[in-house]
């Protein structure tokens, strides 16, 4: 991969030639996979399909929330899976299955890594080490993905919402996709996440989300302890103040958020990355045997 101007070029390695892909870093616009209106849908998913054909002869898999029933549609209702990037009728309707989320590996391989990997019965390769990915159960990968080896781009988006987009090959056997991988994963990461963030962005209503909603340095530790699943009590003593303090903080959250309870609060509050990583939280300024006390809790 290198630049040209500001076009992104692939260089093909087997011939020393360099294929150009319609990418104007310059203008937003002129990207072929990029929507700012419902009726850029269509477009930009044919632009999808056809790089991605170029590029590998792959067939594109998008979904633009993995927790979602709803099939990836344009402006008129049609399915991008069949209207669009070609899944055949006869075959099993990937897009048909509610429970494909949590059978399939490739949603929940999306769940634990955020960069493009590809995967094949024999394990699912990224470009850093994710120990997380190595206890997902491949025995069942080609009849459960419809391919032997996939490409994959997870798209982790605001308010925690998951995208998930392979890409196949067509009508053949190939289960090692190493070599495509180098060469092409930058531009279909690229083109598939201008894809989907912008399908997000035109389809999507959020009416619950609360407009700038500010939360407080001490209100976002309290919900930090919460998400672990501290008591009021618990955080009380981690912090040093009062329980009344604690579910003062917690109630001024909650109103902020329009919550209308202790759990949305909290869920709330991730969405919106307040909380982060709350697995992380550690008590620096307990002495040793408390805080082990309270991590056991």
């Amino acid at each position: 991969m290198e630049r040209s101007g500001d076009t992104l070029v692939a260089a093909r390695k087997d011939t020393g030639q360099a294929t150009k892909v319609a990418t104007d870093f310059r203008s937003g616009r002129q990207v072929p996979t990029a929507i700012f209106a419902p009726a850029d849908i269509r477009p930009a998913a044919e632009a999808l399909r056809d790089i991605a054909r170029d590029l590998g002869n792959f067939r594109v898999a998008a979904c633009a929330n993995i927790a979602s029933r709803s099939p990836m549609t344009d402006a008129e209702g049609e399915v991008l899976a069949s209207a669009v990037f070609g899944w055949p009728s006869t075959k099993e309707q990937w897009w048909q299955k509610p429970l494909l989320a949590l059978s399939s590996p490739l949603p929940f391989a999306c769940r634990y890594e955020n960069e493009p990997f590809w995967a094949n019965a024999h394990g699912i390769h990224t470009r850093a080490p994710n120990p997380l990915l190595d206890q997902i159960d491949l025995s069942l990968f080609e009849g459960e993905v419809n391919a032997k080896a996939v490409i994959v781009v997870p798209v982790h988006m605001s308010f925690g919402q998951i995208a998930a987009i392979s890409f196949s090959p067509i009508n053949d056997k190939r289960d090692d996709l190493s070599r495509e991988f180098d060469l092409y994963s930058d531009q279909l990461e690229y083109h598939a996440r201008r894809f989907v963030n912008g399908y997000t962005r035109v389809s999507s209503q959020r009416p619950w989300i609360p407009k700038n909603c500010r939360l407080s340095k001490r209100e976002v530790e309290c919900l930090r302890w919460a998400a672990v699943g501290k008591t009021d009590a618990e955080i009380a003593m981690i912090l040093s103040r009062s329980c009344a303090t604690v579910r003062f903080h917690i109630h001024n959250a909650a109103i902020k958020l329009e919550a209308v309870n202790r759990s949305q609060t909290v869920f709330k509050a991730t969405q919106l990355g307040y909380l982060g990583n709350v697995a992380a939280v550690m008590v620096p300024h307990l002495p040793h045997e408390t805080q082990a006390s309270a991590a056991a809790k």
